[in-house]
C-alpha cells in the first residue's frame, strides 16, 4: 500500500508569506557559508543534505487529502480538502495512461476544510469518471450540494458530469471497497467524525483525523485501542501541542502529538504520522513538534518496540 499526502493542514488552507520565504533564503545562505555550486543539481544536493526541513522545504498549506494506493486499481482517497485539487491534477495523466477512472472517497466529516476541494476536482467534470463518496454521515450529499449553491460558488453541483453516488457506512461492519477491507469508527468531534481502517491482507493504514483522544479517560479510548491494534501506519490528528490541548483548546475536537504516541503504543502500531497541522504553526513550529514527538516516544518506549514518527507534508509518499 502506497500512501500519498496531498493536503496536511487543518481548519484552513495557508500560504507561505514573503517574509517566511525571505528568512528561509537567509538561513540557507548562512548555512552555505559562501560555498559555490556548479549547477542547480549541486545546490539541490546541498539543500537535501545540509539544510533542516523547515529551512529547505515546507510542510505545505493545503487541507486534508490523502491517497491510498492498493487493492483493485481504483483510487482510494480520504477527505476532499484543498489538497484534492493537486490530487486531481496528478490523477488526470494517470487516467490518460490507462488508470481506472473510479474514485472511492472516504469523508471523515463534513466541515468545510475537508470538502472544500471538491468543486475544483477535475474528475468531477469528466463524464467517464465514477465517483463514490463514502461517509458515516447521511447528509454528505446535502453538504456537498450546499457549498456549490449560487451564493457560495458559480458552478452548481448538477453541472458536474461524472457519475456521482453516495454511500452511508455502518459502524461495526467490514466493507470490501476498491480491493481493500474497510472499517469505520465514530470519533469525538463537532457533528461527529469517522476514522477509517484500510487493510489489504498484508498491510494496514488508519486515517483518524479530527478526533479528540484523551488518555485521562482510558475507558472511553478502549475502542480506539482495539481499532488501532497492530496497524502498520496511523495517520492521526496531532493538531495541538499537549499544553494547548488540555488548556485553552480542550474540547475543540482535536488531539495532541503526545497523546497520539500513547495511543499508538498501547495499540501496538508500528508508525505514527503527525497530521492536520495547526494553520497558525510555522514550518519551524511543526518541525519542533516533530522533534518533540520523537524524543517523547524514545522516553516512553521502555522495553517495547519503537514507533516510527513521521511528520506529514504536502507531497510526502510512503509505503504502509
Amino acid at each position: 500500500m502506497r500512501v500519498r499526502f496531498w493536503g496536511t493542514r487543518g481548519s484552513l488552507p495557508v500560504a507561505a508569506r514573503a517574509s517566511d520565504v525571505r528568512r528561509k533564503v537567509a538561513r540557507a545562505l548562512l548555512a552555505a557559508g559562501g560555498r559555490k555550486f556548479g549547477d542547480e543539481s549541486d545546490a539541490l544536493a546541498f539543500v537535501d543534505a545540509d539544510l533542516d526541513f523547515a529551512t529547505g522545504r515546507t510542510f505545505g498549506g493545503a487541507t486534508s487529502c490523502v491517497e491510498i494506493e492498493g487493492g483493485d486499481g481504483s483510487f482510494i482517497v480520504c477527505d476532499m480538502g484543498s489538497g484534492l485539487r493537486e490530487f486531481g491534477l496528478s490523477a488526470a495523466p494517470r487516467c490518460v495512461a490507462g488508470h481506472e477512472r473510479t474514485y472511492n472517497f472516504f469523508l471523515s466529516h463534513l466541515h468545510w476544510d475537508h470538502i472544500m476541494g471538491f468543486p475544483f476536482f477535475v474528475a468531477a467534470f469528466d463524464p467517464q469518471a465514477k465517483i463514490v463518496i463514502h461517509s458515516g454521515h447521511a447528509d454528505a450529499e446535502a453538504a456537498l450540494r450546499r457549498q456549490q449553491e449560487e451564493i457560495s460558488f458559480p458552478v452548481p453541483f448538477d453541472w458536474l458530469r461524472a457519475e456521482i453516488s453516495f454511500v452511508t457506512l455502518e459502524v461495526g461492519r467490514t466493507y470490501e471497497i476498491g480491493g481493500l477491507k474497510v472499517e469505520a469508527i465514530p470519533q469525538y468531534h463537532a457533528h461527529d467524525s469517522y476514522g477509517f481502517r484500510f487493510d489489504d491482507g498484508e498491510h494496514s493504514v488508519i486515517y483518524s483525523t479530527d478526533s479528540e483522544h484523551r488518555l485521562d479517560d482510558m475507558e472511553r479510548e478502549a475502542r480506539f485501542e482495539r481499532f488501532f491494534a497492530g496497524v502498520d501506519t496511523v495517520i492521526c490528528d496531532t493538531m495541538y501541542s499537549l499544553a494547548d490541548s488540555v488548556t485553552m483548546k480542550e474540547d475543540w475536537g482535536h488531539s495532541s502529538n503526545l497523546v497520539a504516541v500513547d495511543l499508538c503504543r498501547v495499540a501496538g502500531a508500528r508508525r505514527l504520522v503527525l497530521f492536520h497541522h495547526e494553520p497558525t504553526y510555522s514550518d519551524e513550529d511543526i518541525q519542533r513538534m516533530h522533534q518533540e514527538t520523537i524524543r517523547y516516544e524514545e522516553l516512553m518506549r521502555e522495553d517495547g518496540p519503537p514507533i516510527e514518527i513521521v511528520c506529514a507534508y504536502d507531497g510526502l509518499e510512503l509505503d504502509a
